[in-house]
C-alpha cells in the first residue's frame, strides 16, 4: 500500500524535473523573438482601461452576465484571462481595469454592430483585437459570403470609427492563425487564409498598432510539440496554446 501511494508521486516529481530541464531546450517562441526589429510596445498608464475584443478565441466561455472589470468569470478561460491575471499581479499600483468582450462566432462586421456598447462606451486606453479566422472559416461552410476585400474594408472602417471617437487609444492587433492538419483545418484553407494574416499585419501597420504574429509564434512552438498540443481543433488554443498567446501578448506591453 505504501509503495502504491508514493511511487506515482516519485514518478510525477521525476517527470516534472525532466520537463523543467526540457524547457531550457525549447525554441524562443515569444512575441519579441518573432520580430527581427525592436518591437513596438504599449505603455500602461495608471488607471488604464484595457479591452480584449474578438471571437471565440478571446471569448473563451466568459460569463456575459458578469460585466465588471477584473472579474474572473467575465474574462473567460483563455489568453485574455491569463494575460489579465498576470497584468494585475505585475502592476498592483496602476489600478488597471480589464474587460473581455469577445463573442464566439464573430466576424468583423459583427464587432461593428456592437461596437458602441462593447468598445466605445468603455473608453479603453488599450484595445486588443483578434479577429479574422471566422471571416474566412465561415466562407468554407457556406454560411458567409465575405471576401478578403470585405475583411479589409470592414476592419479599416471599424478602426477609423474607433480612432475618431478614441484618438488616444493604443491598439494591439493579433494575427489570425490556423494550424493545418488539426481537425477543423485542412489543405482547403490554404493559401487563401494566408491573405487574412497579411491583411491584419498591413492594417496594424496603417494604424500604428502593435502586431502580435500568433501564426509565427505557434508555428515555432511546433518545434517542441505538435500542432494538436497547442490547439484542439486547429483554431482554438489548448490550455498550453492559451498560455503561449498570453505570454506573447504580455511581451507587447510595459
Amino acid at each position: 500500500m505504501e509503495q502504491s501511494t508514493h511511487s506515482p508521486r516519485r514518478k510525477f516529481l521525476r517527470n516534472l524535473s525532466l520537463g523543467t530541464l526540457g524547457l531550457a531546450a525549447l525554441p524562443d517562441i515569444s512575441f519579441a523573438a518573432a520580430h527581427s526589429e525592436k518591437a513596438k510596445k504599449i505603455t500602461l498608464k495608471k488607471d488604464a482601461v484595457i479591452l480584449f475584443q474578438g471571437d471565440s478565441i478571446t471569448d473563451a466561455g466568459r460569463k456575459r452576465d458578469h460585466d465588471d472589470a477584473n472579474n474572473g468569470a467575465a474574462l473567460g478561460t483563455g489568453y485574455a484571462f491569463l494575460a489579465a491575471a498576470a497584468l494585475l499581479k505585475k502592476f498592483p499600483d496602476r489600478n488597471l481595469k480589464i474587460y473581455n468582450r469577445g463573442i464566439s462566432g464573430n466576424k468583423v462586421y459583427q464587432l461593428a454592430e456592437r461596437w458602441d456598447a462593447d468598445c466605445l462606451n468603455l473608453q479603453p486606453d488599450v484595445l486588443s483585437i483578434l479577429i479574422g479566422v471566422n471571416d474566412y472559416w465561415h466562407t468554407l461552410t457556406g454560411a458567409y459570403t465575405g471576401t478578403i476585400k470585405t475583411y479589409k474594408d470592414d476592419f479599416t472602417a471599424l478602426l477609423d470609427r474607433t480612432k475618431q471617437k478614441l484618438p488616444g487609444v493604443q491598439l494591439i492587433i493579433g494575427e489570425p492563425f490556423a494550424v493545418n492538419h488539426v481537425k477543423a483545418v485542412d489543405d482547403k484553407w490554404f493559401p487563401a487564409f494566408n491573405d487574412y494574416r497579411v491583411a491584419a499585419k498591413e492594417i496594424a501597420m496603417k494604424y500604428d498598432a502593435v502586431f502580435i504574429p500568433y501564426q509565427d509564434i505557434i508555428d515555432k512552438a511546433q518545434q517542441s510539440a505538435p500542432g494538436s498540443y497547442w490547439t484542439g481543433d486547429g483554431v482554438h488554443p489548448s490550455l498550453a496554446g492559451a498560455e503561449l498567446m498570453a505570454s506573447s501578448w504580455l511581451e507587447a506591453v510595459k
